[in-house]
């Protein structure tokens, strides 16, 4: 691991090198999750180094002091381009929150990178009002429904489940209704038309958080961007079906390179 002062704070990230020729890759997580969620991508690092950024509040960097929203939003935006710039990562890869963050620098950041990949995302995130209401009054019970089969995961394993459960506990309940609430309130819709970087967007197909139609959405919306659907996955589908999604990563690349 290793960190990076910025902005008046220090943030953490993780490179995997394996003299691969191609662009690091700067892969973000989602809400309530640390660069741990990239563990399987690092098996791409023979063709590009992986960059994992743990974002504020996140993991092992500190936090901020923002509200939820365009200002969180922006925050997280600082500590993607600084550990991109820090690390010459030209290709952003973003999951949920993650893919926010990434469609957030395209639109008001002066940041160009080669590419970009969504997954588990979408051009609005309106979260269910139960939801929000359980990271007020009853976070057990939130995590619990995150955790049910169809959401975070198609048919999760027991030993994943339990590791991202204890991540978000870890991330902590003020910070993962932060990040929920910063989901909520984001909405592109309108804007994608100025997007010309090229785009993969990559679902689960039995994602209920961010449906397949989300994705498909930014890939008609999006200039150049195309969308790929994985079976026998749900949002988080680079854990649950990583070879295929790794294969959609390298495939995509090989083309807009």
């Amino acid at each position: 691991m290793q960190t990076l002062s910025h902005h008046g704070r220090q943030t953490a990230y993780e490179i995997t090198d394996r003299g691969g020729p191609g662009p690091p890759l700067c892969v973000i997580h989602g809400s309530g999750g640390s660069r741990d969620v990239w563990r399987a991508q690092k098996r791409l690092a023979d063709r590009y180094p992986i960059v994992s950024v743990d974002l504020s509040g996140h993991g092992d960097s500190d936090d901020i002091e923002a509200d939820p929203g365009y200002a969180t939003r922006d925050a997280y935006a600082d500590d993607v381009i600084a550990v991109a710039r820090e690390t010459d990562a030209s290709v952003l890869v973003g999951s949920s929150l993650g893919g926010a963050v990434v469609l957030h620098v395209l639109l008001e950041r002066e940041f160009d990178p080669e590419a970009v990949v969504l997954t588990a995302t979408g051009a609005r995130l309106g979260v269910l009002e139960d939801l929000l209401e359980w990271f007020n009054s009853d976070f057990d019970r939130a995590l619990e429904f995150l955790h049910e089969p169809g959401r975070l995961f198609a048919d999760p394993d027991p030993d994943v489940r339990k590791r991202s459960m204890e991540t978000m506990t870890q991330t902590g309940q003020a910070v993962l209704r932060r990040d929920f609430l910063t989901c909520h309130r984001f909405d592109v819709r309108d804007r994608l038309y100025e997007i010309d970087t090229p785009t993969l967007a990559v679902y689960g197909e039995d994602d209920q958080l961010t449906p397949p139609w989300y994705h498909e959405y930014l890939a008609d919306e999006i200039e150049d961007a195309r969308a790929v659907g994985i079976d026998d996955a749900a949002h988080m589908v680079m854990l649950e079906q990583p070879n295929a999604f790794n294969d959609a990563v390298r495939e995509f690349l090989a083309d807009v390179q």
